[in-house]
């Protein structure tokens, strides 16, 4: 909303105001103004949650200071997602459609945790929302994404295509080539550490129709639903700890800005040689609340927490990073930037498939990890819970900076 305010004053020749058409300026205001957000309101909002009595139940799983944490206030996530909503809403172009698209998406996964907190907390059900119906919350959100992205008309992707001209002078005539940027509606996506790194989706079903592009919608709307209900539940899983999941999404938050200001970038998209989409440059000054929400609400749920996220906040952060993901077009990076996420699934779902088969084999389940996910498996080892978080925080880093090197590395 600022930044129609602002354009009006410079149009005024307000001074200064012209500062607003920059999307470092906003991002940097966006960051500031989501920190304060979290850290200043945030405290009112744990002690509402205190008073409200809205206390984390903790299920007796054997582990160290496990009973500390019984008690403390949940659905924190609310404060996440003010912390997301509020400076986007001031700071960003809302006539953006990927804009338009990251709210969307945002308060959705967000109303889908809060219910599953809300039948946990005020109903005493310990087992909240049905997984059914979490999953379903989860597919509409994608099937929404997905049909945005491949239906709307202002989301499109330009390509460097050579064009060939006659040149004509009194002194010589000839064929010369110049690069251009060539809009197209195709459903591509990043192929990483790979040149000329573009993948369409639409090579999938290429060779059984001759009209493909008219038919990938139902191969590309069901990877996006893949996409958002594995990464949503990866956070969710991350969320066991204090400061690990918080933490690790401010990590991945700075990689994907990185991404989204060279995508939608022209200068920078040409020189690194990558798509350039036009518009989702302004995912930026989302990003970059998304980030400082993560900072502010870790001066609360680092250890010992005072305040946990609760699936209000999981499920919202997941799904954001794969909405985002999607929107610049690097789904295929998650699994690189998400490593900690990945890893954290990976850990529950071997754990699981392990045990159903060696009971049916052996007639007794056998375990990989003496507790999944991961990071408890680390706590049955005696491991302090602070320095878990610490070494899984490094992980993120290197693999950001490994995705990061991707722009480059091909």
């Amino acid at each position: 909303m600022l930044y129609y305010l602002f354009e009006y004053l410079n149009e005024l020749d307000f001074p200064g105001a012209g500062v607003f058409q920059y999307i470092t300026f906003r991002t940097a205001a966006s960051v500031i103004v989501s920190l304060l957000i979290s850290m200043v309101f945030g405290k009112r909002i744990i002690n509402l949650l205190h008073r409200k009595q809205v206390g984390e139940t903790v299920r007796d799983l054997g582990l160290d200071g496990q009973k500390s944490k019984q008690g403390t206030p949940t659905m924190g996530g609310l404060i996440i997602l003010a912390s997301i909503l509020i400076p986007t809403l001031l700071f960003a172009r809302l006539d953006n459609i990927y804009i338009i698209l990251m709210l969307l998406s945002t308060v959705m996964l967000g109303a889908i945790g809060f219910i599953d907190d809300y039948i946990k907390v005020f109903k005493k059900n310990k087992e909240g929302l049905a997984g059914k119906f979490k999953i379903i919350g989860q597919v509409v959100v994608g099937l929404m994404v997905g049909a945005i992205l491949f239906f709307h008309d202002d989301i499109v992707v330009m390509h460097k295509v050579e064009v060939e001209f006659q040149q004509t002078d009194v002194a010589a005539a000839a064929e010369v080539s110049e690069t251009v940027w060539q809009e197209s509606k195709d459903v591509v996506t990043t192929i990483p550490f790979v040149k000329h790194n573009e993948f369409d989706y639409a090579w999938l079903i290429e060779w059984c129709c001759d009209n493909a592009m008219d038919w990938i919608w139902l191969i590309f709307i069901p990877i996006v639903i893949f996409v958002v209900t594995a990464v949503s539940n990866g956070a969710n899983m991350t969320d066991g700890l204090d400061g690990l999941a918080t933490g690790t999404s401010a990590i991945i938050g700075v990689t994907l800005a990185v991404f989204a200001y060279v995508s939608g970038n022209t200068i920078f998209a040409d020189y690194l040689d990558i798509m350039y989409i036009p518009d989702s440059g302004e995912l930026t000054v989302f990003i970059g609340a998304f980030i400082g929400a993560c900072v502010g609400f870790l001066w609360y749920n680092s250890y010992p927490a005072q305040v946990f996220m609760g699936d209000t906040g999981s499920l919202a952060l997941g799904g954001i990073i794969a909405v985002f993901s999607l929107a610049i077009r690097k789904e295929l990076l998650i699994p690189v930037f998400c490593g900690v996420f990945l890893i954290e699934n990976l850990s529950v779902m071997m754990q699981v498939a392990y045990f159903k088969y060696t009971k049916k084999k052996y007639g007794e389940g056998r375990r990989i990890f003496l507790m999944s996910p991961l990071h408890h498996h680390y706590q049955k080892k005696g491991m302090h819970e602070s320095k878990i978080v610490a070494r899984f925080w490094i992980v993120g880093v290197m693999l950001a900076i490994l995705s990061i090197v991707t722009l480059k590395l091909r």
